[in-house]
């Protein structure tokens, strides 16, 4: 959605396919980081997005059974976006959606679902796909962009295949009410306990909480039933202690299996991969959507350019978009699998999954405080918009 917005804005047509009707999903990501926010803030559309229902998160902290960790205190960075917005992803969709729509060179077609690639020799020239009515339409493209998360069908269609780099933990998700007296710093933390954590999201009128047990564990979590889940809980979040009777049944709960892998390759003559796509990144650190509009960002600053020549776009242009932000990338999901493998460590000895000690030392000092904010709000090496 960023990429049209950012594509059409440069008065390049483009073209958006949603497979479904609506943007309505559980348990995406949604988190808005501080370079999101700047990034709308340069395109005047920060604060009409602002203006929708959400909580800001000034602080990531890490909780241990011992201590209290402040990973990121956004309060540290400069106004005017000195946190992070959580706002549920299908409210930013639909509001980019219709923010896209107002501009003549964006079109998006809802319930459109991909069933094909058109290729022209060893070429992608566009996509077949069918409607709600299951009609079958061909869309001609200069460039194809697979922007379709982790399952991505593009990628499989295009017979891409992901390396993966050893995630070793899922998670499990369910929700649970907001009430008034909660904590109001409490919209984004890990909670870490004996061989296992809690990850906390705060949203408009309940919390998201992710539960984590091994890659693989869910049928023997499911066959030791939800008591378990619900005591280690109490135990380590205990304000959430007078409602998890309402986690009644695992109905309630969605499994999320926790991946991380990256194509060696992102790109086909006339396809390019994007985002979870290309890379899928862990939940841990909730930067997965800052690093996907990352990509867009680099993205349009190559394709923009290219597309108003009228010529095909080469091969040359879209390494370019890969080795920009594959540095990146590399470095978020190394950070990533360090975490995977010491959760890994911790169930296998039963010992608490805790940072390292040091790290207590160093949160307290405001300008490592300030930097950790802004290496989580920014990512490294961040885009800047060149269009």
């Amino acid at each position: 959605m960023m990429l049209g917005y950012l594509l059409a804005s440069a008065d390049c047509p483009v073209t958006v396919l949603e497979s479904r009707q609506d943007f309505d999903r559980d348990f995406r990501g949604d988190s808005l980081h501080p370079y999101t926010l700047d990034l709308l803030g340069q395109l005047g559309l920060a604060d009409r997005l602002l203006a929708l229902p959400h909580h800001k998160a000034r602080s990531f902290f890490l909780q241990t059974p011992s201590a209290t960790i402040t990973a990121a205190d956004y309060g540290l960075l400069p106004e005017p976006f000195n946190y992070v917005a959580l706002m549920p992803q299908a409210r930013f969709l639909t509001f980019m959606a219709a923010e896209a729509a107002k501009l003549p060179a964006f079109e998006i077609r809802m319930g459109a679902k991909v069933t094909d690639l058109v290729n022209t020799g060893n070429r992608t020239t566009g996509v077949r796909y069918r409607d709600s009515d299951r009609r079958t339409h061909d869309l001609g493209a200069a460039i194809v962009v697979a922007c379709d998360g982790r399952f991505s069908k593009v990628r499989h269609l295009a017979a891409m295949t992901p390396t993966s780099l050893g995630a070793t933990t899922d998670l499990l998700w369910f929700k649970l009410p907001r009430y008034h007296l909660d904590p109001p710093d409490a919209d984004a933390g890990v909670y870490f306990g004996a061989d296992r954590y809690v990850a906390l999201l705060g949203g408009d009128h309940d919390w998201q909480v992710g539960y984590t047990l091994p890659k693989g564990g869910y049928p023997a979590v499911r066959e030791s039933g939800l008591e378990p889940i619900r005591r280690f809980v109490a135990e380590r979040v205990p304000w959430l202690s007078d409602r998890l009777h309402l986690l009644a049944d695992f109905a309630d709960t969605t499994l999320l299996s926790i991946d991380i892998s990256r194509l060696t390759l992102w790109h086909q003559p006339g396809l390019l991969l994007i985002g979870d796509a290309a890379h899928v990144i862990s939940p841990v650190g909730g930067n997965g959507i800052l690093m996907a509009i990352q990509d867009a960002v680099a993205a349009a600053n190559h394709l923009a350019p290219a597309l108003r020549t009228s010529q095909p776009i080469n091969d040359e242009v879209l390494a370019a978009i890969q080795t920009e932000r594959e540095p990146t990338i590399r470095a978020v999901q190394a950070d990533q699998v360090r975490i995977e493998q010491q959760a890994a460590a911790a169930r296998e000895t039963g010992r608490a999954i805790s940072p390292p000690t040091f790290l207590r030392y160093l949160s307290k000092i405001p300008a490592i405080r300030r930097r950790a904010a802004r290496s989580n709000a920014y990512g490294p090496r961040p885009p800047r918009l060149q269009l």
